[in-house]
């Protein structure tokens, strides 16, 4: 069963959060060899809103999730969204990791309140 935690992201700023995953012992799980996946949703049927850019430390257990403030664009398409292009306001994430086995396995859930910005 996925951890619950909540989020917030301030709009236009970069974003960066850490997670430790644990076994069922409570030790920290060897994230060797897994890959790990994010993203925010405005409800649960709703289109991707954003794709968290996830990252891990192998055998520390420690999972990154981070959003950049402004979008990436690579031959002039949008890569990643940032910070500065969600709407404030209440929304759902969810993080996965999959085994080289293919095997996935939610680790962590909740909502994201992305609070709105002044300044651009």
């Amino acid at each position: 069963m996925a951890i619950k935690s909540n989020l917030t992201i301030d709009q236009g700023s970069d974003f960066s959060a850490t997670v430790d995953v644990l076994s069922s012992d409570g030790q920290l799980f060897d994230l060797t060899g897994y890959s790990t996946r994010a993203q925010m949703r405005k409800s649960y049927a709703s289109g991707l809103t954003a794709q968290f850019i996830t990252s891990h430390n192998n055998v520390g257990g420690t999972v990154t999730l981070s959003l950049p403030s402004s979008n990436t664009v690579v031959d002039g398409s949008v890569t990643q969204i940032g910070t500065n292009s969600i709407e404030p306001g209440r929304y759902l994430y969810d993080v996965e990791m999959e085994s080289q086995a293919g095997v996935v396995t939610r680790v962590l859930q909740g909502t994201v309140t992305v609070t709105g910005g002044i300044t651009r």
